[in-house]
């Protein structure tokens, strides 16, 4: 098979969360287990750190990356979903997976899809350990899909395990309420291995603590006990929310050190300079244009959302327009009040089953008040914002994931 026919085979062969949703979903590890057997057990093979979270999973992911990237470590990234390559979920170093790696370990798996019934990715998170395995990486980050108890990536055994936050999103899945989710996201605790949790909150706390203290692992707050230095080190991914999870990475860099790997200051603060040079990471506050103001952001749940919507408001400009779509299984009441009456709204939906008609939107969306036209696809929403917009206007562009790969 090509690369192409390759990819084919996984999005139509398998089930797959990111077009079907929750049907799609294989909710234990038992499948995961089954092909890494086969292969070996290659996720013992390396070293690695677990991140769980809301929000901001992905940031701290490729912030850790580049930190053991700018100490010379060959470090394997996984994270997912991907913007506009496959290949961008597996990465070494900041290079992503091969084509040929791709289709020889589709070839070679393939005989047992059939009696194991993997799903999308469960397939792409044994890929990934395979390809950290036989490359030999010294450190990998692993970031989880979706909760983390049942997470298909919940089969290694890392050095340290990252919560990041937890907030209302796949209620659905993961709870209805923020303990029974931070139950779920807490299954990434280990044995003995130490946790850190990025934002403490007085209804998540007692979940982690209990947890912890049933695995004898020592448990971190970053927010309540910051490193001195936390506000004098700055990263080149921009948002105001990025403050939060630079004090949780600088958290995860006292804890390294603690376990014996020689993290550098000055290499560390120049590593979150340049974490986009170094691991190939985008999509999170990303300045498309300057005039008009363009910016994309991927935020995409109350929690997230809510962080975005607030900077874009600090923004100096005369006229906001908001090009927004979102996934149809989305809890939406919350969200949708976030945005503001102020601005001329461009509805649309990103390609995928999921995607939310942009007439339900739009109807939704003027019971708030809220004003606009719909669109038939995310380009022609944003085109239509760009011929209306002067030069010292915004244009935001999010809602969705989804929305914001189709237009980078």
């Amino acid at each position: 098979m090509t690369y192409q026919e390759t990819l084919d085979y996984l999005y139509t062969k398998l089930p797959n969360f990111t077009r079907e949703g929750a049907a799609a979903l294989k909710p234990d590890l038992t499948n995961t287990i089954a092909i890494c057997d086969i292969l070996g057990k290659p996720q013992n093979t390396f070293k690695s750190i677990h991140v769980a979270g809301t929000n901001g999973k992905g940031s701290i992911s490729n912030m850790l990356s580049a930190i053991f990237q700018k100490h010379g470590f060959k470090t394997g990234l996984y994270t997912s979903p991907h913007l506009i390559d496959f290949r961008e979920r597996i990465r070494i170093n900041g290079e992503m997976v091969s084509r040929d790696f791709v289709i020889n370990f589709v070839e070679k798996i393939s005989p047992h899809i059939d009696r194991i019934k993997p799903s999308f990715f469960e397939i792409t998170v044994a890929m990934c350990f395979q390809y950290f395995a036989e490359h030999k990486v010294d450190y990998a980050i692993i970031e989880t899909g979706l909760g983390g108890r049942l997470d298909s990536t919940n089969i290694i055994s890392p050095i340290l395990s990252i919560i990041t936050n937890i907030g209302y999103d796949h209620a659905d899945l993961l709870g209805n309420t923020l303990p029974l989710i931070a139950r779920e996201k807490a299954g990434i605790t280990k044995y003995k291995i130490p946790v850190i949790i990025g934002e403490s909150n007085s209804e998540t706390d007692p979940v982690f603590i209990e947890k912890s203290k049933q695995e004898e692992a020592i448990i971190y707050f970053a927010d309540t006990n910051p490193n001195y230095y936390n506000t004098e080190i700055e990263s080149d991914l921009k948002g105001s929310y990025q403050q939060k999870n630079l004090v949780t990475v600088m958290q995860a860099v006292e804890v390294l050190k603690t376990l014996g790997i020689p993290l550098d200051l000055f290499k560390v603060a120049s590593a979150l300079q340049n974490v986009k040079q170094l691991t190939g990471f985008s999509g999170r506050w990303e300045i498309l244009s300057t005039k008009p103001l363009i910016i994309a952001d991927t935020g995409h749940n109350e929690h997230g959302l809510k962080l975005v919507i607030e900077q874009v408001l600090k923004q100096k400009y005369e006229n906001l327009h908001i090009v927004f779509g979102m996934l149809k299984d989305k809890d939406r009441t919350k969200i949708l009040k976030l945005l503001p009456q102020n601005a001329t709204y461009y509805f649309c939906s990103p390609n995928l089953p999921r995607g939310l008609n942009p007439d339900d939107l739009l109807l939704e969306c003027l019971e708030l008040g809220l004003k606009g036209n719909v669109f038939t696809t995310v380009k022609n929403a944003l085109q239509a914002a760009k011929n209306n917009a002067k030069k010292d206007d915004l244009i935001f562009i999010g809602g969705s994931t989804f929305v914001v790969a189709e237009i980078i």
